[in-house]
């Protein structure tokens, strides 16, 4: 027996529960690993509450949980690589991350490298994934100016620093408490609030190229009216005002997968992307970690560590 997150009914944190399960067995084409860190993540909430009931109903009892890392434990019948013993990190299809054991396909597991840490690694898959997609989506190039909200947050602090990565002058929304750290990683910070696109256009008077939204809250409407084009503004969590202002939307599950995950991986392992990770929790408590997860002040990414 191992211990695993689950749920048996739609509602707050307070149905989540940790409880003993039958270990999950590696069939054909799959791995088992020993997780070591799983990730937290916001889109975890609405599907937990059954605002998604309609697009990805749960069976019940269910598990949680997408982004994990640990070592592999035992192999499918059919599978040679990698090996038991490597480290790795991936992700679950199943919502099984947040668990003791997790069993998912061979090709859902890249290898990790050892400078990475643990909790960096447990939760890089989805809020990294949805980095590297949105900062594509927006293709921005060397001297363009991109404005980010949500600077600071677990998808944030990646796509702030790829943007970088691709030669544009980043600013980067968050509160004034993110200010030194955004601008330590090259980004202009702007904190958010009443006199915003003022502040918007002391900073970039030229005008701007491109905007991320990864908070919502009227920051499409505000994006559209500085002049930034619909097909150079994408949000992950905004889809009513992507409708109305023709931004694009891009969606975790979306997003690439194996090959972005080794190559968040290896730019972490060079020093070239800081992942913070605001807070780690043993498994135990999971209903805290999505408590503070629900604050929306986090620096970087919550964890759990089983």
């Amino acid at each position: 027996m191992s211990r695993a997150v689950r749920f048996d009914r739609y509602g707050d944190v307070d149905v989540l529960h940790v409880t003993d399960v039958e270990d999950p067995q590696a069939g054909p084409g799959q791995v088992q690993v020993t997780v070591r860190a799983a990730g937290v993540n916001p889109g975890e909430v609405p599907i937990r509450e059954g605002a998604y009931e309609q697009q990805w109903p749960s069976t019940f009892p269910s598990g949680q949980g997408s982004d994990f890392a640990g070592v592999v434990s035992a192999l499918g019948p059919d599978v040679t690589a990698p090996s038991v013993g490597t480290e790795v990190i991936g992700w679950s299809d199943e919502r099984g991350g947040q668990a003791e054991l997790v069993v998912v396909p061979a090709a859902q597991v890249v290898p990790k490298p050892p400078e990475v840490p643990w909790e960096v690694a447990g939760g890089l898959y989805v809020a990294g994934g949805t980095a590297v997609g949105v900062v594509d989506a927006v293709a921005p190039h060397q001297g363009e100016t991109v404005v980010v909200s949500g600077a600071a947050g677990g998808v944030g602090v990646m796509a702030v620093q790829l943007a970088r990565r691709d030669g544009a002058d980043v600013i980067g929304i968050a509160s004034a408490a993110n200010a030194d750290w955004l601008s330590a990683h090259g980004v202009r910070p702007v904190p958010y609030g009443d006199g915003l696109a003022e502040r918007l256009h002391e900073a970039a008077p030229g005008g701007l190229d491109a905007w991320i939204d990864l908070y919502g809250g009227g920051y499409l409407d505000l994006a559209a009216s500085l002049g930034v084009p619909p097909e150079r503004t994408a949000t992950i969590i905004d889809f009513g005002a992507a409708e109305k202002t023709g931004a694009q939307v891009v969606y975790g599950s979306n997003t690439p997968g194996a090959a972005a995950l080794t190559l968040l991986a290896g730019l972490i392992a060079g020093g070239e992307l800081d992942v913070p990770v605001a807070a780690a929790y043993p498994l135990d408590q999971v209903r805290a970690a999505y408590t503070e997860l629900a604050k929306r002040h986090t620096r970087g990414k919550i964890v759990l560590v089983p």
